[in-house]
C-alpha cells in the first residue's frame, strides 16, 4: 500500500492504473461500490488500483467560508480505502490554481501523465474541471482521446441517494444510526484527550474530552451509546477499545458554555488517556441534553444512561 500526497509523491516509474476520484469524504456505501468497481477491473486487467482524493474539501476552496463538517480526517479516509482494497490513495492539495485546471488539464496532468490510467471509475453524478464543466461524457471522450476507459457507477440509494450531505443531516439532529446505515459502519469523531473541569470524575464518570480538528462532524448535543478507543498512544491502552456513554454538550447544569465531546469507558475508572488520539464511534442516541436541578438527579440519570449504553454495546 502506498500513499502519496500530491502527484510530484508519485513514483516516476509507476507504471498503468486503474483509478478512481472522489472526495470520498465517510467512504459511505456509495464510495464503497465504487471502489469495489475500480478494484475488481484492476484485478481484471492485473493493474494496481488508485484511489484519488482531494484535502481540503473542494466547497472550502470554491465557496470560501461553507467548510462542509468532516465526516473522516484524510488519515481515516486512506486508512478506510486500504481496506477496500486499493493499493495507493494520492491526495491531491485542493487550490484555487488546481480548481482552475480545464477539464483537459486535469485529465492530462493527474490521470494520463502521472497515474497513466487505463481505466477509470467515478460516480454517475461526477464533475470535474473548472467551474465543473467536466462530466462523466467528457471523462470518456477524453479517454478516447489518452487510451483509458471510463465508468460511471450508479448512486446508491436509501430512499435519497446515500451523499456526504445526507449524512451530515442525519448527524446535525443526532440521527447516529441512520448515519451509520449510510456509512455502513458508525461515525466516528477523532481527537486528542484534553483535560477538562473533570466534573466526570467527581461525580463516579470520568470522562475522556476529545478535543476534535476544527469542522469535524460533531453529532447534535445530547447523550449517546458508543464505543471509546485508544487509536494512537504511547500508553499500554494502544489499540484497546471500550463500550462508551458519549455526552455532547455544554453541560448546562453547571452553566457551562463551551460544546464538549465526552465518553466515559464503562466501568473503568483506572483509564489516564490525557495526551492519547482516541477515536469515538457512536452507536445509538440515548436522549437529549437535559439541565437537572441537583447533582443527585444528574448522578441518578448518569447511571440509567451507563445502564441503557451498556445494554447497547453488549
Amino acid at each position: 500500500m502506498q500513499s502519496w500526497h500530491g502527484l510530484d509523491e508519485v513514483p516516476q516509474d509507476w507504471g498503468r492504473s486503474v483509478v478512481t476520484i472522489g472526495v470520498f469524504d465517510g467512504v459511505h456505501l456509495g464510495h464503497q461500490r465504487m471502489v469495489a468497481r475500480a478494484v475488481d477491473m484492476a484485478r481484471d486487467l492485473g493493474l494496481p488500483a488508485v484511489a484519488v482524493t482531494f484535502d481540503p474539501h473542494p466547497d472550502e476552496v470554491v465557496r470560501p467560508g461553507s467548510h462542509p463538517p468532516r465526516l473522516t480526517t484524510t488519515d481515516r479516509r486512506a486508512e478506510l480505502l486500504f481496506a477496500l482494497g486499493v493499493d495507493a490513495v494520492c491526495v491531491l492539495p485542493f487550490t484555487l490554481e488546481f480548481s482552475r485546471m480545464s477539464p483537459d488539464e486535469f485529465v492530462q496532468t493527474a490521470l494520463v501523465d502521472r497515474l497513466h490510467a487505463a481505466g477509470v471509475v467515478v460516480g454517475e453524478n461526477f464533475r470535474f474541471g473548472h467551474k465543473a464543466s467536466g462530466d462523466v461524457e467528457t471523462l470518456r471522450t477524453l479517454g478516447e482521446k489518452y487510451d483509458y476507459t471510463a465508468e460511471a457507477v450508479p448512486l446508491v440509494s436509501d430512499g435519497d441517494a446515500i451523499s456526504s450531505t445526507l449524512i451530515r443531516e442525519r448527524l446535525a439532529v443526532g440521527d447516529v444510526a441512520g448515519a451509520a446505515a449510510l456509512l455502513g459502519r458508525p461515525h466516528r469523531v477523532e481527537g486528542v484527550v484534553v483535560r477538562g473541569h473533570q466534573r466526570g470524575r467527581a461525580l463516579g464518570f470520568p470522562t475522556a474530552n476529545v478535543e476534535s480538528p476544527q469542522h469535524t462532524a460533531i453529532p447534535a448535543e445530547g447523550v449517546y451509546a458508543g464505543w471509546l478507543q485508544c487509536t494512537q498512544s504511547p500508553s499500554p491502552y494502544e489499540g484497546e477499545r471500550w463500550p462508551a456513554a458519549i455526552s455532547i454538550g455544554t453541560n448546562p447544569t453547571f452553566d457551562g458554555v463551551e460544546r464538549t465531546v465526552e465518553a466515559y469507558a464503562l466501568d473503568r475508572d483506572d483509564l489516564d488517556l490525557y495526551g492519547a488520539h482516541v477515536a469515538v464511534d457512536f452507536g445509538e442516541r440515548l436522549r437529549d441534553t437535559l439541565r437537572f436541578d441537583s447533582i443527585e438527579a444528574l448522578i441518578e440519570q448518569m447511571h440509567d444512561d451507563v445502564a441503557r449504553a451498556r445494554e447497547l454495546t453488549s
